[in-house]
């Protein structure tokens, strides 16, 4: 995570834990509590991943979908910024009492928010749970979590036929740092090491990279680096290039214009990926 350092009643950039007595106290998050709300989601559903995951053929089942209330980035375009209404003063679920919502019905669980990285043992611990039922393990991320954290969650998906899905913001540090207020470091590096796995199963793709095409801040220049960061990895890695929407912060940018995707789309391709999808085209626009 961010690897905050806490005086005396200081809390952490994710708003979970504080500093008390000298330690570091949980507010939520954990095994027996994790601040969040979950839904059952209709398949086939509007995943990032939805072009190569098996889920889109599952008429009749559901994605336990659990929207957890923090994240470790401050993202100024945030496109679920409701994560912030939840708090550790929110009534919390435990992990077992999470995964007891599993059905019949449930073909697979996705991890989100905000973001499931503040809240990892919690997610972790309903996970394993969920995959003793046969339900597949899904992460939609920014990637952010400590490393060996990272290989649990990865090797949960492997082993279930789920996903993990990067949200990767931006490639270069300077504009990573001024939208989201972390460095892409950990990210970057994450997205290597969960990347190393994907030879293990190839189909379905155990990885998939997204970019939110921010205007005016997210070019096809911008897109080209990622996508070439990632080609050198697998160049079969799946790379959704998603619309965005005015909220939050920039609230009074405009919808992405089809200009302005198609630019990236062509970035990424000649950046050497052989499998990328424009995303949530219902948003485009003729903006600029």
């Amino acid at each position: 995570m961010n690897d905050c350092r806490l005086g005396e009643g200081e809390r952490g950039f994710c708003g979970l834990r504080i500093g008390r007595g000298g330690r570091l106290v949980h507010l939520g998050g954990t095994a027996a509590r994790g601040i969040l709300h979950w839904y059952y989601d209709p398949l086939p559903t509007n995943c990032v991943a939805d072009w190569v995951c098996p889920g889109t053929r599952q008429y009749g089942k559901v994605n336990l979908a659990v929207f957890y209330g923090a994240c470790t980035y401050d993202c100024l375009f945030c496109q679920n910024w409701h994560f912030r209404e939840l708090g550790p003063e929110t009534d919390g679920l435990g992990a077992e009492e999470l995964a007891a919502k599993a059905n019949w019905q449930t073909f697979c669980v996705c991890f989100f928010g905000g973001d499931p990285t503040p809240q990892m043992p919690h997610a972790l611990a309903a996970a394993r749970l969920l995959a003793r039922r046969g339900v597949r393990i899904c992460w939609e991320t920014n990637g952010s979590m400590h490393p060996e954290v990272l290989d649990q969650a990865v090797r949960l998906s492997l082993e279930t036929g789920g996903c993990a899905k990067f949200d990767l913001k931006a490639y270069s540090e300077g504009l990573h740092l001024a939208l989201t207020g972390i460095t892409n470091h950990r990210a970057l590096e994450n997205f290597s090491r969960a990347a190393a796995l994907v030879a293990e199963r190839p189909d379905p793709p155990l990885v998939i990279a997204s970019t939110l095409l921010v205007p005016g801040y997210v070019d096809a220049h911008e897109v080209g680096q990622l996508a070439r960061f990632i080609a050198a990895i697998n160049p079969q890695i799946p790379y959704a290039l998603l619309a965005f929407h005015p909220h939050f912060y920039l609230h009074d940018l405009p919808r992405t214009s089809r200009r302005h995707a198609e630019a990236c789309l062509q970035a990424a391709r000649e950046a050497g990926l052989t499998n990328v999808k424009i995303g949530n085209r219902q948003l485009l626009s003729n903006a600029y």
